[in-house]
């Protein structure tokens, strides 16, 4: 009997995570522990959820994860204090913000040499989302050359960013957005899709080929719930390579960031 092949980023999480455990203990000789500041200004469960991840993560690995909630008003100013504390080497803005119209300027007072989320213009690193979407693949030996490549949803966070990437590594990816009249057809005819919406169910099962290589890149919540892109009809086919409802590019998204936080720790 065929089962479903699952793209487990929780289980590489692990082994990166062991790695940055040992780079971290390397470095108490010189007295740094890489700090991340985040910086939010809504008070939600599901944010506070993400924020508790993060400084999990950080524990396990011997790094340090400090939050700060400040209102809209002080946000820039907050940022600011953190480019210039020198004992922080990471900075992020944790979004969804309040007040939504401060959110580009927010991102770019990032210091690019500090912005590990890579959601800056300038910013030194690229963002965490894709990257872990394509250390998710590769991974898993699924090679993107030849393949047919569509990305559902043109965000901030992951969809835009992963559709330029992909295209500065010489892929022509699909894009499908809300004005996209045939998504079904677009994906049938896809080898890989990867989904940035965060619409739950968006994408039924008989959206997709055969064999195909799907990534739930969306996240929502209901009822403090975080939930995915993906139609439980996708689980019933055994026939595809799929994340798993929990434990897919989240996992790696924290890795990469932290990952990002060792290196300008050590810049």
């Amino acid at each position: 009997m065929q089962v479903m092949k699952v793209l487990d980023g929780k289980q590489l999480a692990e082994y990166i995570e062991q790695r940055q455990a040992k780079q971290i203990r390397s470095m108490q000789h010189s007295k740094i522990v890489p700090t991340l500041k985040v910086i939010h200004t809504l008070d939600d469960p599901v944010i506070n959820k993400y924020i508790a991840l993060k400084k999990s993560y950080a524990d396990d690995i011997g790094a340090k994860v400090e939050s700060e909630l400040v209102d809209s008003a002080n946000l820039l100013s907050a940022i600011e204090a953190a480019n210039t504390n020198e004992s922080i080497h990471g900075i992020i803005v944790q979004l969804p913000i309040a007040d939504q119209s401060l959110t580009d300027q927010a991102l770019n007072t990032v210091n690019k040499d500090k912005d590990v989320d890579g959601l800056g213009n300038s910013s030194n690193f690229d963002p965490v989302t894709p990257t872990a979407i394509l250390w998710l693949l590769a991974g898993y030996n699924v090679s993107l050359q030849g393949k047919k490549i569509t990305v559902i949803g043109q965000g901030r966070l992951v969809g835009k960013h992963l559709t330029n990437v992909l295209t500065e590594m010489e892929y022509e990816p699909q894009v499908i957005d809300i004005n996209t009249p045939n998504p079904k057809e677009i994906c049938l005819s896809s080898d890989i899709v990867v989904s940035a919406v965060g619409k739950p169910g968006l994408v039924k099962g008989d959206w997709l080929q055969p064999k195909a290589v799907v990534v739930d890149a969306g996240t929502t919540s209901e009822g403090g719930k975080i939930l995915g892109d993906l139609h439980q009809s996708v689980y019933a086919r055994n026939d595809l390579i799929v994340t798993p409802k929990i434990g897919g590019v989240g996992p790696l998204t924290i890795a990469v960031l932290f990952e990002n936080l060792i290196t300008a720790a050590t810049a």
